[in-house]
């Protein structure tokens, strides 16, 4: 069995992200759970371990979670973090400019360069495609639109000059404002995005029921261990909510916007 924790492992992250493994793992077992992963699995291509019959628990975003893996796994928990707009088990997307730009609305970024992770992230692609929409002109708003593979990297493009304008899990932007200060010093929060359900924690589809429910009582029992404590901290996670998996319709709601306002793909 596989186990993997790829949303929020960050340059810097990887012993949090570890530690927060070894008592997820803990607590697992204890509520009864058998063939635990003792280790993360990393690299490799998420979609292809998310899709895997030997899957024991992941973590996903909310766009593939409608869309390539839609019906192709569980649904076990949202987690909860220590950010503004994430009560509840929400996030949004924090929408970067470069901290000199005299852009002062969206509507000024009009044929700007933008920069995504990628175009299955709802944060990086889908938040900011609806952010726009009303606002493009027979399909498109922007002159370029660069995919860089992370979250990180989209936001170095625009400090750098290379592109313009990003859209930032609000998670991953708290986490990076910690850890490399001397990047989001030379970016600010144009905007916040539309909020969606956060980032799902997964199973393989053909899950029991019970062991299901064991690992939802596990995230409490590690949500509540005062010694993971300092590790929640470094990841921002307050908790867990179980929140239906028809919560999620909610990106499907914002594409369908973005769609019917004539924008189809962030252009």
């Amino acid at each position: 069995m596989r186990a993997s924790l790829p949303m929020y492992d960050l340059p810097g992250l990887d012993a949090a992200t570890d530690a927060w493994w070894v008592g997820l793992a803990g607590a697992f077992r204890d509520e009864g759970l058998r063939e635990v992963p003792d280790n993360l699995t990393r690299g490799g291509d998420v979609l292809d371990l998310w899709t895997a019959p030997d899957l024991f628990f992941s973590q996903t975003c909310g766009y593939p979670l409608t869309h390539a893996l839609a019906g192709e796994v569980a649904l076990v928990a949202t987690p909860v973090y220590a950010c503004p707009g994430c009560e509840g088990g929400s996030y949004h997307s924090e929408i970067l400019v470069r901290a000199d730009d005299a852009a002062e609305s969206l509507a000024e970024l009009r044929g700007r360069r933008a920069a995504i992770n990628g175009s299955d992230s709802q944060s990086g692609c889908s938040a900011l495609r609806h952010a726009v929409a009303e606002l493009a002109v027979e399909g498109r708003f922007f002159t370029s639109v660069k995919t860089s593979g992370s979250h990180l990297q989209s936001m170095r493009l625009v400090a750098e000059g290379v592109a313009d304008v990003c859209a930032i899990d609000t998670v991953t932007y708290h986490l990076i404002a910690r850890s490399q200060p001397e990047l989001t010093d030379r970016l600010r929060v144009l905007a916040a995005s539309a909020a969606a359900p956060a980032l799902p924690y997964i199973a393989r589809r053909d899950l029991p029921e019970a062991d299901l429910a064991r690992l939802r009582a596990g995230l409490v029992r590690a949500c509540a261990d005062p010694a993971l404590a300092e590790v929640r901290a470094a990841l921002l996670l307050e908790g867990i909510v179980v929140r239906p998996l028809s919560d999620y319709d909610r990106i499907l709601d914002l594409e369908a916007a973005a769609v019917a306002a004539g924008y189809p793909q962030l252009a």
